[in-house]
């Protein structure tokens, strides 16, 4: 049986998932925070006729002679660049301009993080996300405020009818950091948990150790280029067509063979 019909199959299934992790990046286009993701392959192992150096008959040949057995798909990588901020004239929108993470308390006590900073008052005058998962700090409005400051080092200010004229201080949003933001694990609803690979979360205030600032009024976007993704879509749609080229030519050589015999 020909080599090369496994050999392209890998190569189909590679671009397969290829085409899956794009599908998701275009349909996450407009999701708030959200960062794309792109595939790493590796080569598979291969098959030694002959190894580079090997004396043969006093000579010592300056290559080999090795056949591959195709590729597979060995991790995606999620890619933390900025996001472009649109305004939303919304008091509660607030977006991180630089690295970090908004901090959330999941309903079981664990902590999980976002980019996402889309905040809403919950019916406790609590500060949540879309969700409803309240933000860590938890913070608290006061039930008659009319205006909401967010200043850059995440300090908020609310004025109330009762005051008017003299912002009062509720808290201060505070934001965390990894070593390897690449390998947290994403859990969806624009949340993502930590692992062993993205190492332990650093909490810091805004602005301070590396951390972004907080941009009051604006929401990230996902840092999708949908141009870039449909030119990698048509990449990995031609090398599908290509391995699947190569299947049909493998069986087409076994056809000949067949009807030799014949």
């Amino acid at each position: 049986m020909l080599k090369a019909l496994f050999t392209a199959a890998t190569g189909m299934k590679a671009q397969q998932l290829t085409v899956d992790v794009i599908s998701n990046n275009i349909a996450n286009v407009n999701t708030n925070g959200y960062k794309r993701s792109r595939v790493n392959f590796q080569d598979l192992l291969y098959v030694k006729h002959s190894r580079p150096g090997d004396a043969a008959q006093g000579a010592t040949p300056p290559t080999g002679l090795e056949v591959g057995s195709g590729v597979r798909s060995v991790s995606t990588t999620r890619v933390f660049t900025a996001g472009v901020l649109q305004g939303t004239q919304r008091q509660l929108d607030v977006a991180i301009q630089g690295d970090g993470f908004f901090q959330v308390t999941m309903p079981d006590g664990s902590i999980a993080y976002t980019r996402d900073g889309a905040i809403h008052p919950d019916s406790q005058m609590t500060l949540v996300t879309s969700e409803g998962y309240i933000y860590e700090p938890q913070l608290t409005l006061p039930t008659n405020y009319q205006d909401v400051s967010i200043s850059a080092d995440g300090t908020i200010a609310v004025t109330t009818a009762d005051n008017p004229t003299t912002p009062t201080q509720v808290g201060q949003l505070q934001l965390a950091r990894f070593p390897n933001p690449a390998g947290l694990e994403a859990m969806g609803s624009n949340l993502f948990r930590p692992s062993a690979a993205s190492g332990t979360a650093l909490q810091v205030s805004p602005g301070q150790e590396g951390a972004g600032t907080i941009v009051q009024g604006y929401l990230e976007l996902s840092n999708v280029d949908v141009v870039t993704e449909l030119v990698n879509l048509i990449v990995a749609q031609r090398a599908y067509e290509v391995n699947s080229r190569a299947i049909r030519t493998g069986d087409e050589m076994l056809s000949q063979v067949n009807s030799l015999v014949r």
